[in-house]
């Protein structure tokens, strides 16, 4: 412990050191450590239950430099996502997020039939395929084969590739400079950080606009959302980090909104250097706030892990009181982050019976290292658990509007994050 300022001291030891993905420098200090997990999206088939997994140190760092928060690379992005079970169109919320967003864009940049969008990790065509409907032209670049053939299906031109300068150049010179570049929550599924950014300059036309959309570091921190931290998560992002990320490739931040979305999230909008856009105050405002909130000072990550480990054993003892009690407890949503809590907390089928999610690719499967099964939403109605703990909680409202009806027989849930909380869904 630091004696004078009472708190862990979160140096990192040396032979445990790497280096920022983005400026290079060691890392010499720790945000969390949640100890070893398996890959938050390695669902198992029955027949896999007997099989050895592999579990990865889950340990964040924070550049002193750059203040870019960010595991190790332990697996390439194509183990990753050669095959996901993640498909976007299965949450309504975030489906009417990306319809709210289309029609804004288009409006605030005035695009048109002659516009050209690209998305990258455009996962099935979920938000391309507004600007479809709108007559603007598009192109989705997604990684995962099995996602993209779904966003082919509904109609969306999706090329399977991982995005980077080459690739960049590649739709430059076969479709030419995207007017708008998209980029939702994928910013932090990138090992090469720079090659990713200087791709987006590289297929911006002179006058484009990029919006990112990524969960705010700041709202992480203050609300103990240490779930969003995986392995496939490889950085977690400041509006700071992304304005030295994009300087570093000659491009700015023009301006930034703050979302509700995952928890608390920034929209970010970016151009070339040079261009014609006005920078919003908006930016400079969120950069003083980060520096308010001590976002570039090492003090501002000392009790993260302190309070999340409090939180861990809050949420135990609520569900070790409730089976004493011999109520039954089932799950909601299989989300990546999902996975996180449970593997870290030890919460497996000796708390929850299973759980449940709308995405039919994942019915019949189990969780990774917890091994709790998977079934359709349909299987509360046939158990009517006492509890359900809500692990998608970014989605608490979307979801309790839906499964209000379980408090007919007195069904309450369970939100873990940001504190854990009790709700009775005749009282939301």
């Amino acid at each position: 412990m630091d004696a004078q300022a009472g708190r862990t001291d979160l140096s990192v030891s040396t032979k445990d050191a790497c280096r920022c993905r983005h400026c290079g420098t060691p890392l010499r200090y720790s945000l969390i450590d949640l100890g070893m997990s398996p890959l938050c999206e390695s669902f198992l088939t029955k027949d896999q239950l007997g099989d050895p997994e592999t579990y990865y140190p889950l340990h964040v760092r924070v550049c002193d430099s750059c203040w870019l928060a960010q595991l190790p690379q332990f697996v390439s992005p194509d183990h990753i996502f050669s095959e996901y079970a993640y498909f976007s169109s299965f949450s309504t919320s975030w489906v009417a997020h990306a319809g709210r967003y289309c029609a804004m864009i288009k409006s605030r940049l005035g695009l048109g039939p002659d516009s050209f969008v690209v998305e990258l990790g455009s996962n099935d065509g979920y938000l391309l395929r507004h600007f479809l409907d709108l007559g603007i032209g598009v192109l989705g670049v997604e990684p995962a084969a099995n996602v993209a053939e779904a966003a082919r299906k509904a109609g969306v031109p999706s090329l399977v590739a991982f995005f980077g300068s080459e690739v960049a150049r590649q739709i430059a010179v076969e479709r030419g400079r995207a007017d708008l570049i998209v980029a939702n929550n994928v910013l932090a599924q990138v090992p090469d950080l720079n090659d990713f950014v200087a791709g987006i300059s590289l297929l911006l036309a002179p006058e484009g606009v990029v919006t990112i959309e990524v969960p705010h570091l700041e709202r992480l921190i203050a609300e103990n959302q240490f779930d969003t931290i995986y392995h496939e998560h490889f950085s977690y992002f400041s509006l700071g980090t992304i304005n030295r990320l994009a300087a570093a490739q000659g491009l700015m931040v023009i301006d930034v909104e703050k979302l509700p979305s995952h928890g608390g999230s920034l929209r970010v909008y970016l151009a070339h250097q040079g261009s014609q856009h006005p920078i919003s105050m908006r930016v400079g405002n969120v950069l003083t706030e980060e520096r308010h909130a001590g976002l570039e000072s090492v003090a501002a990550y000392s009790d993260f892990t302190t309070r999340v480990q409090h939180l861990k054993r809050e949420l135990l003892a609520v569900l070790i009181k409730a089976k004493e009690q011999g109520k039954r407890i089932c799950g909601y949503g299989a989300p990546g982050k999902g996975n996180t809590l449970l593997n870290y907390a030890g919460i497996g089928p000796d708390f929850l019976d299973f759980t449940v999610d709308r995405n039919p690719y994942k019915h019949g499967r189990y969780t990774p290292g917890m091994h709790i099964p998977i079934l359709p939403v349909e299987a509360l109605d046939k158990a009517k658990p006492d509890y359900i703990l809500v692990l998608p909680w970014n989605l608490k409202t979307e979801i309790l509007e839906q499964m209000g009806f379980v408090g007919a027989w007195g069904a309450k849930f369970i939100v873990p994050i940001p504190e854990v909380s009790i709700i009775h869904p005749q009282k939301y």
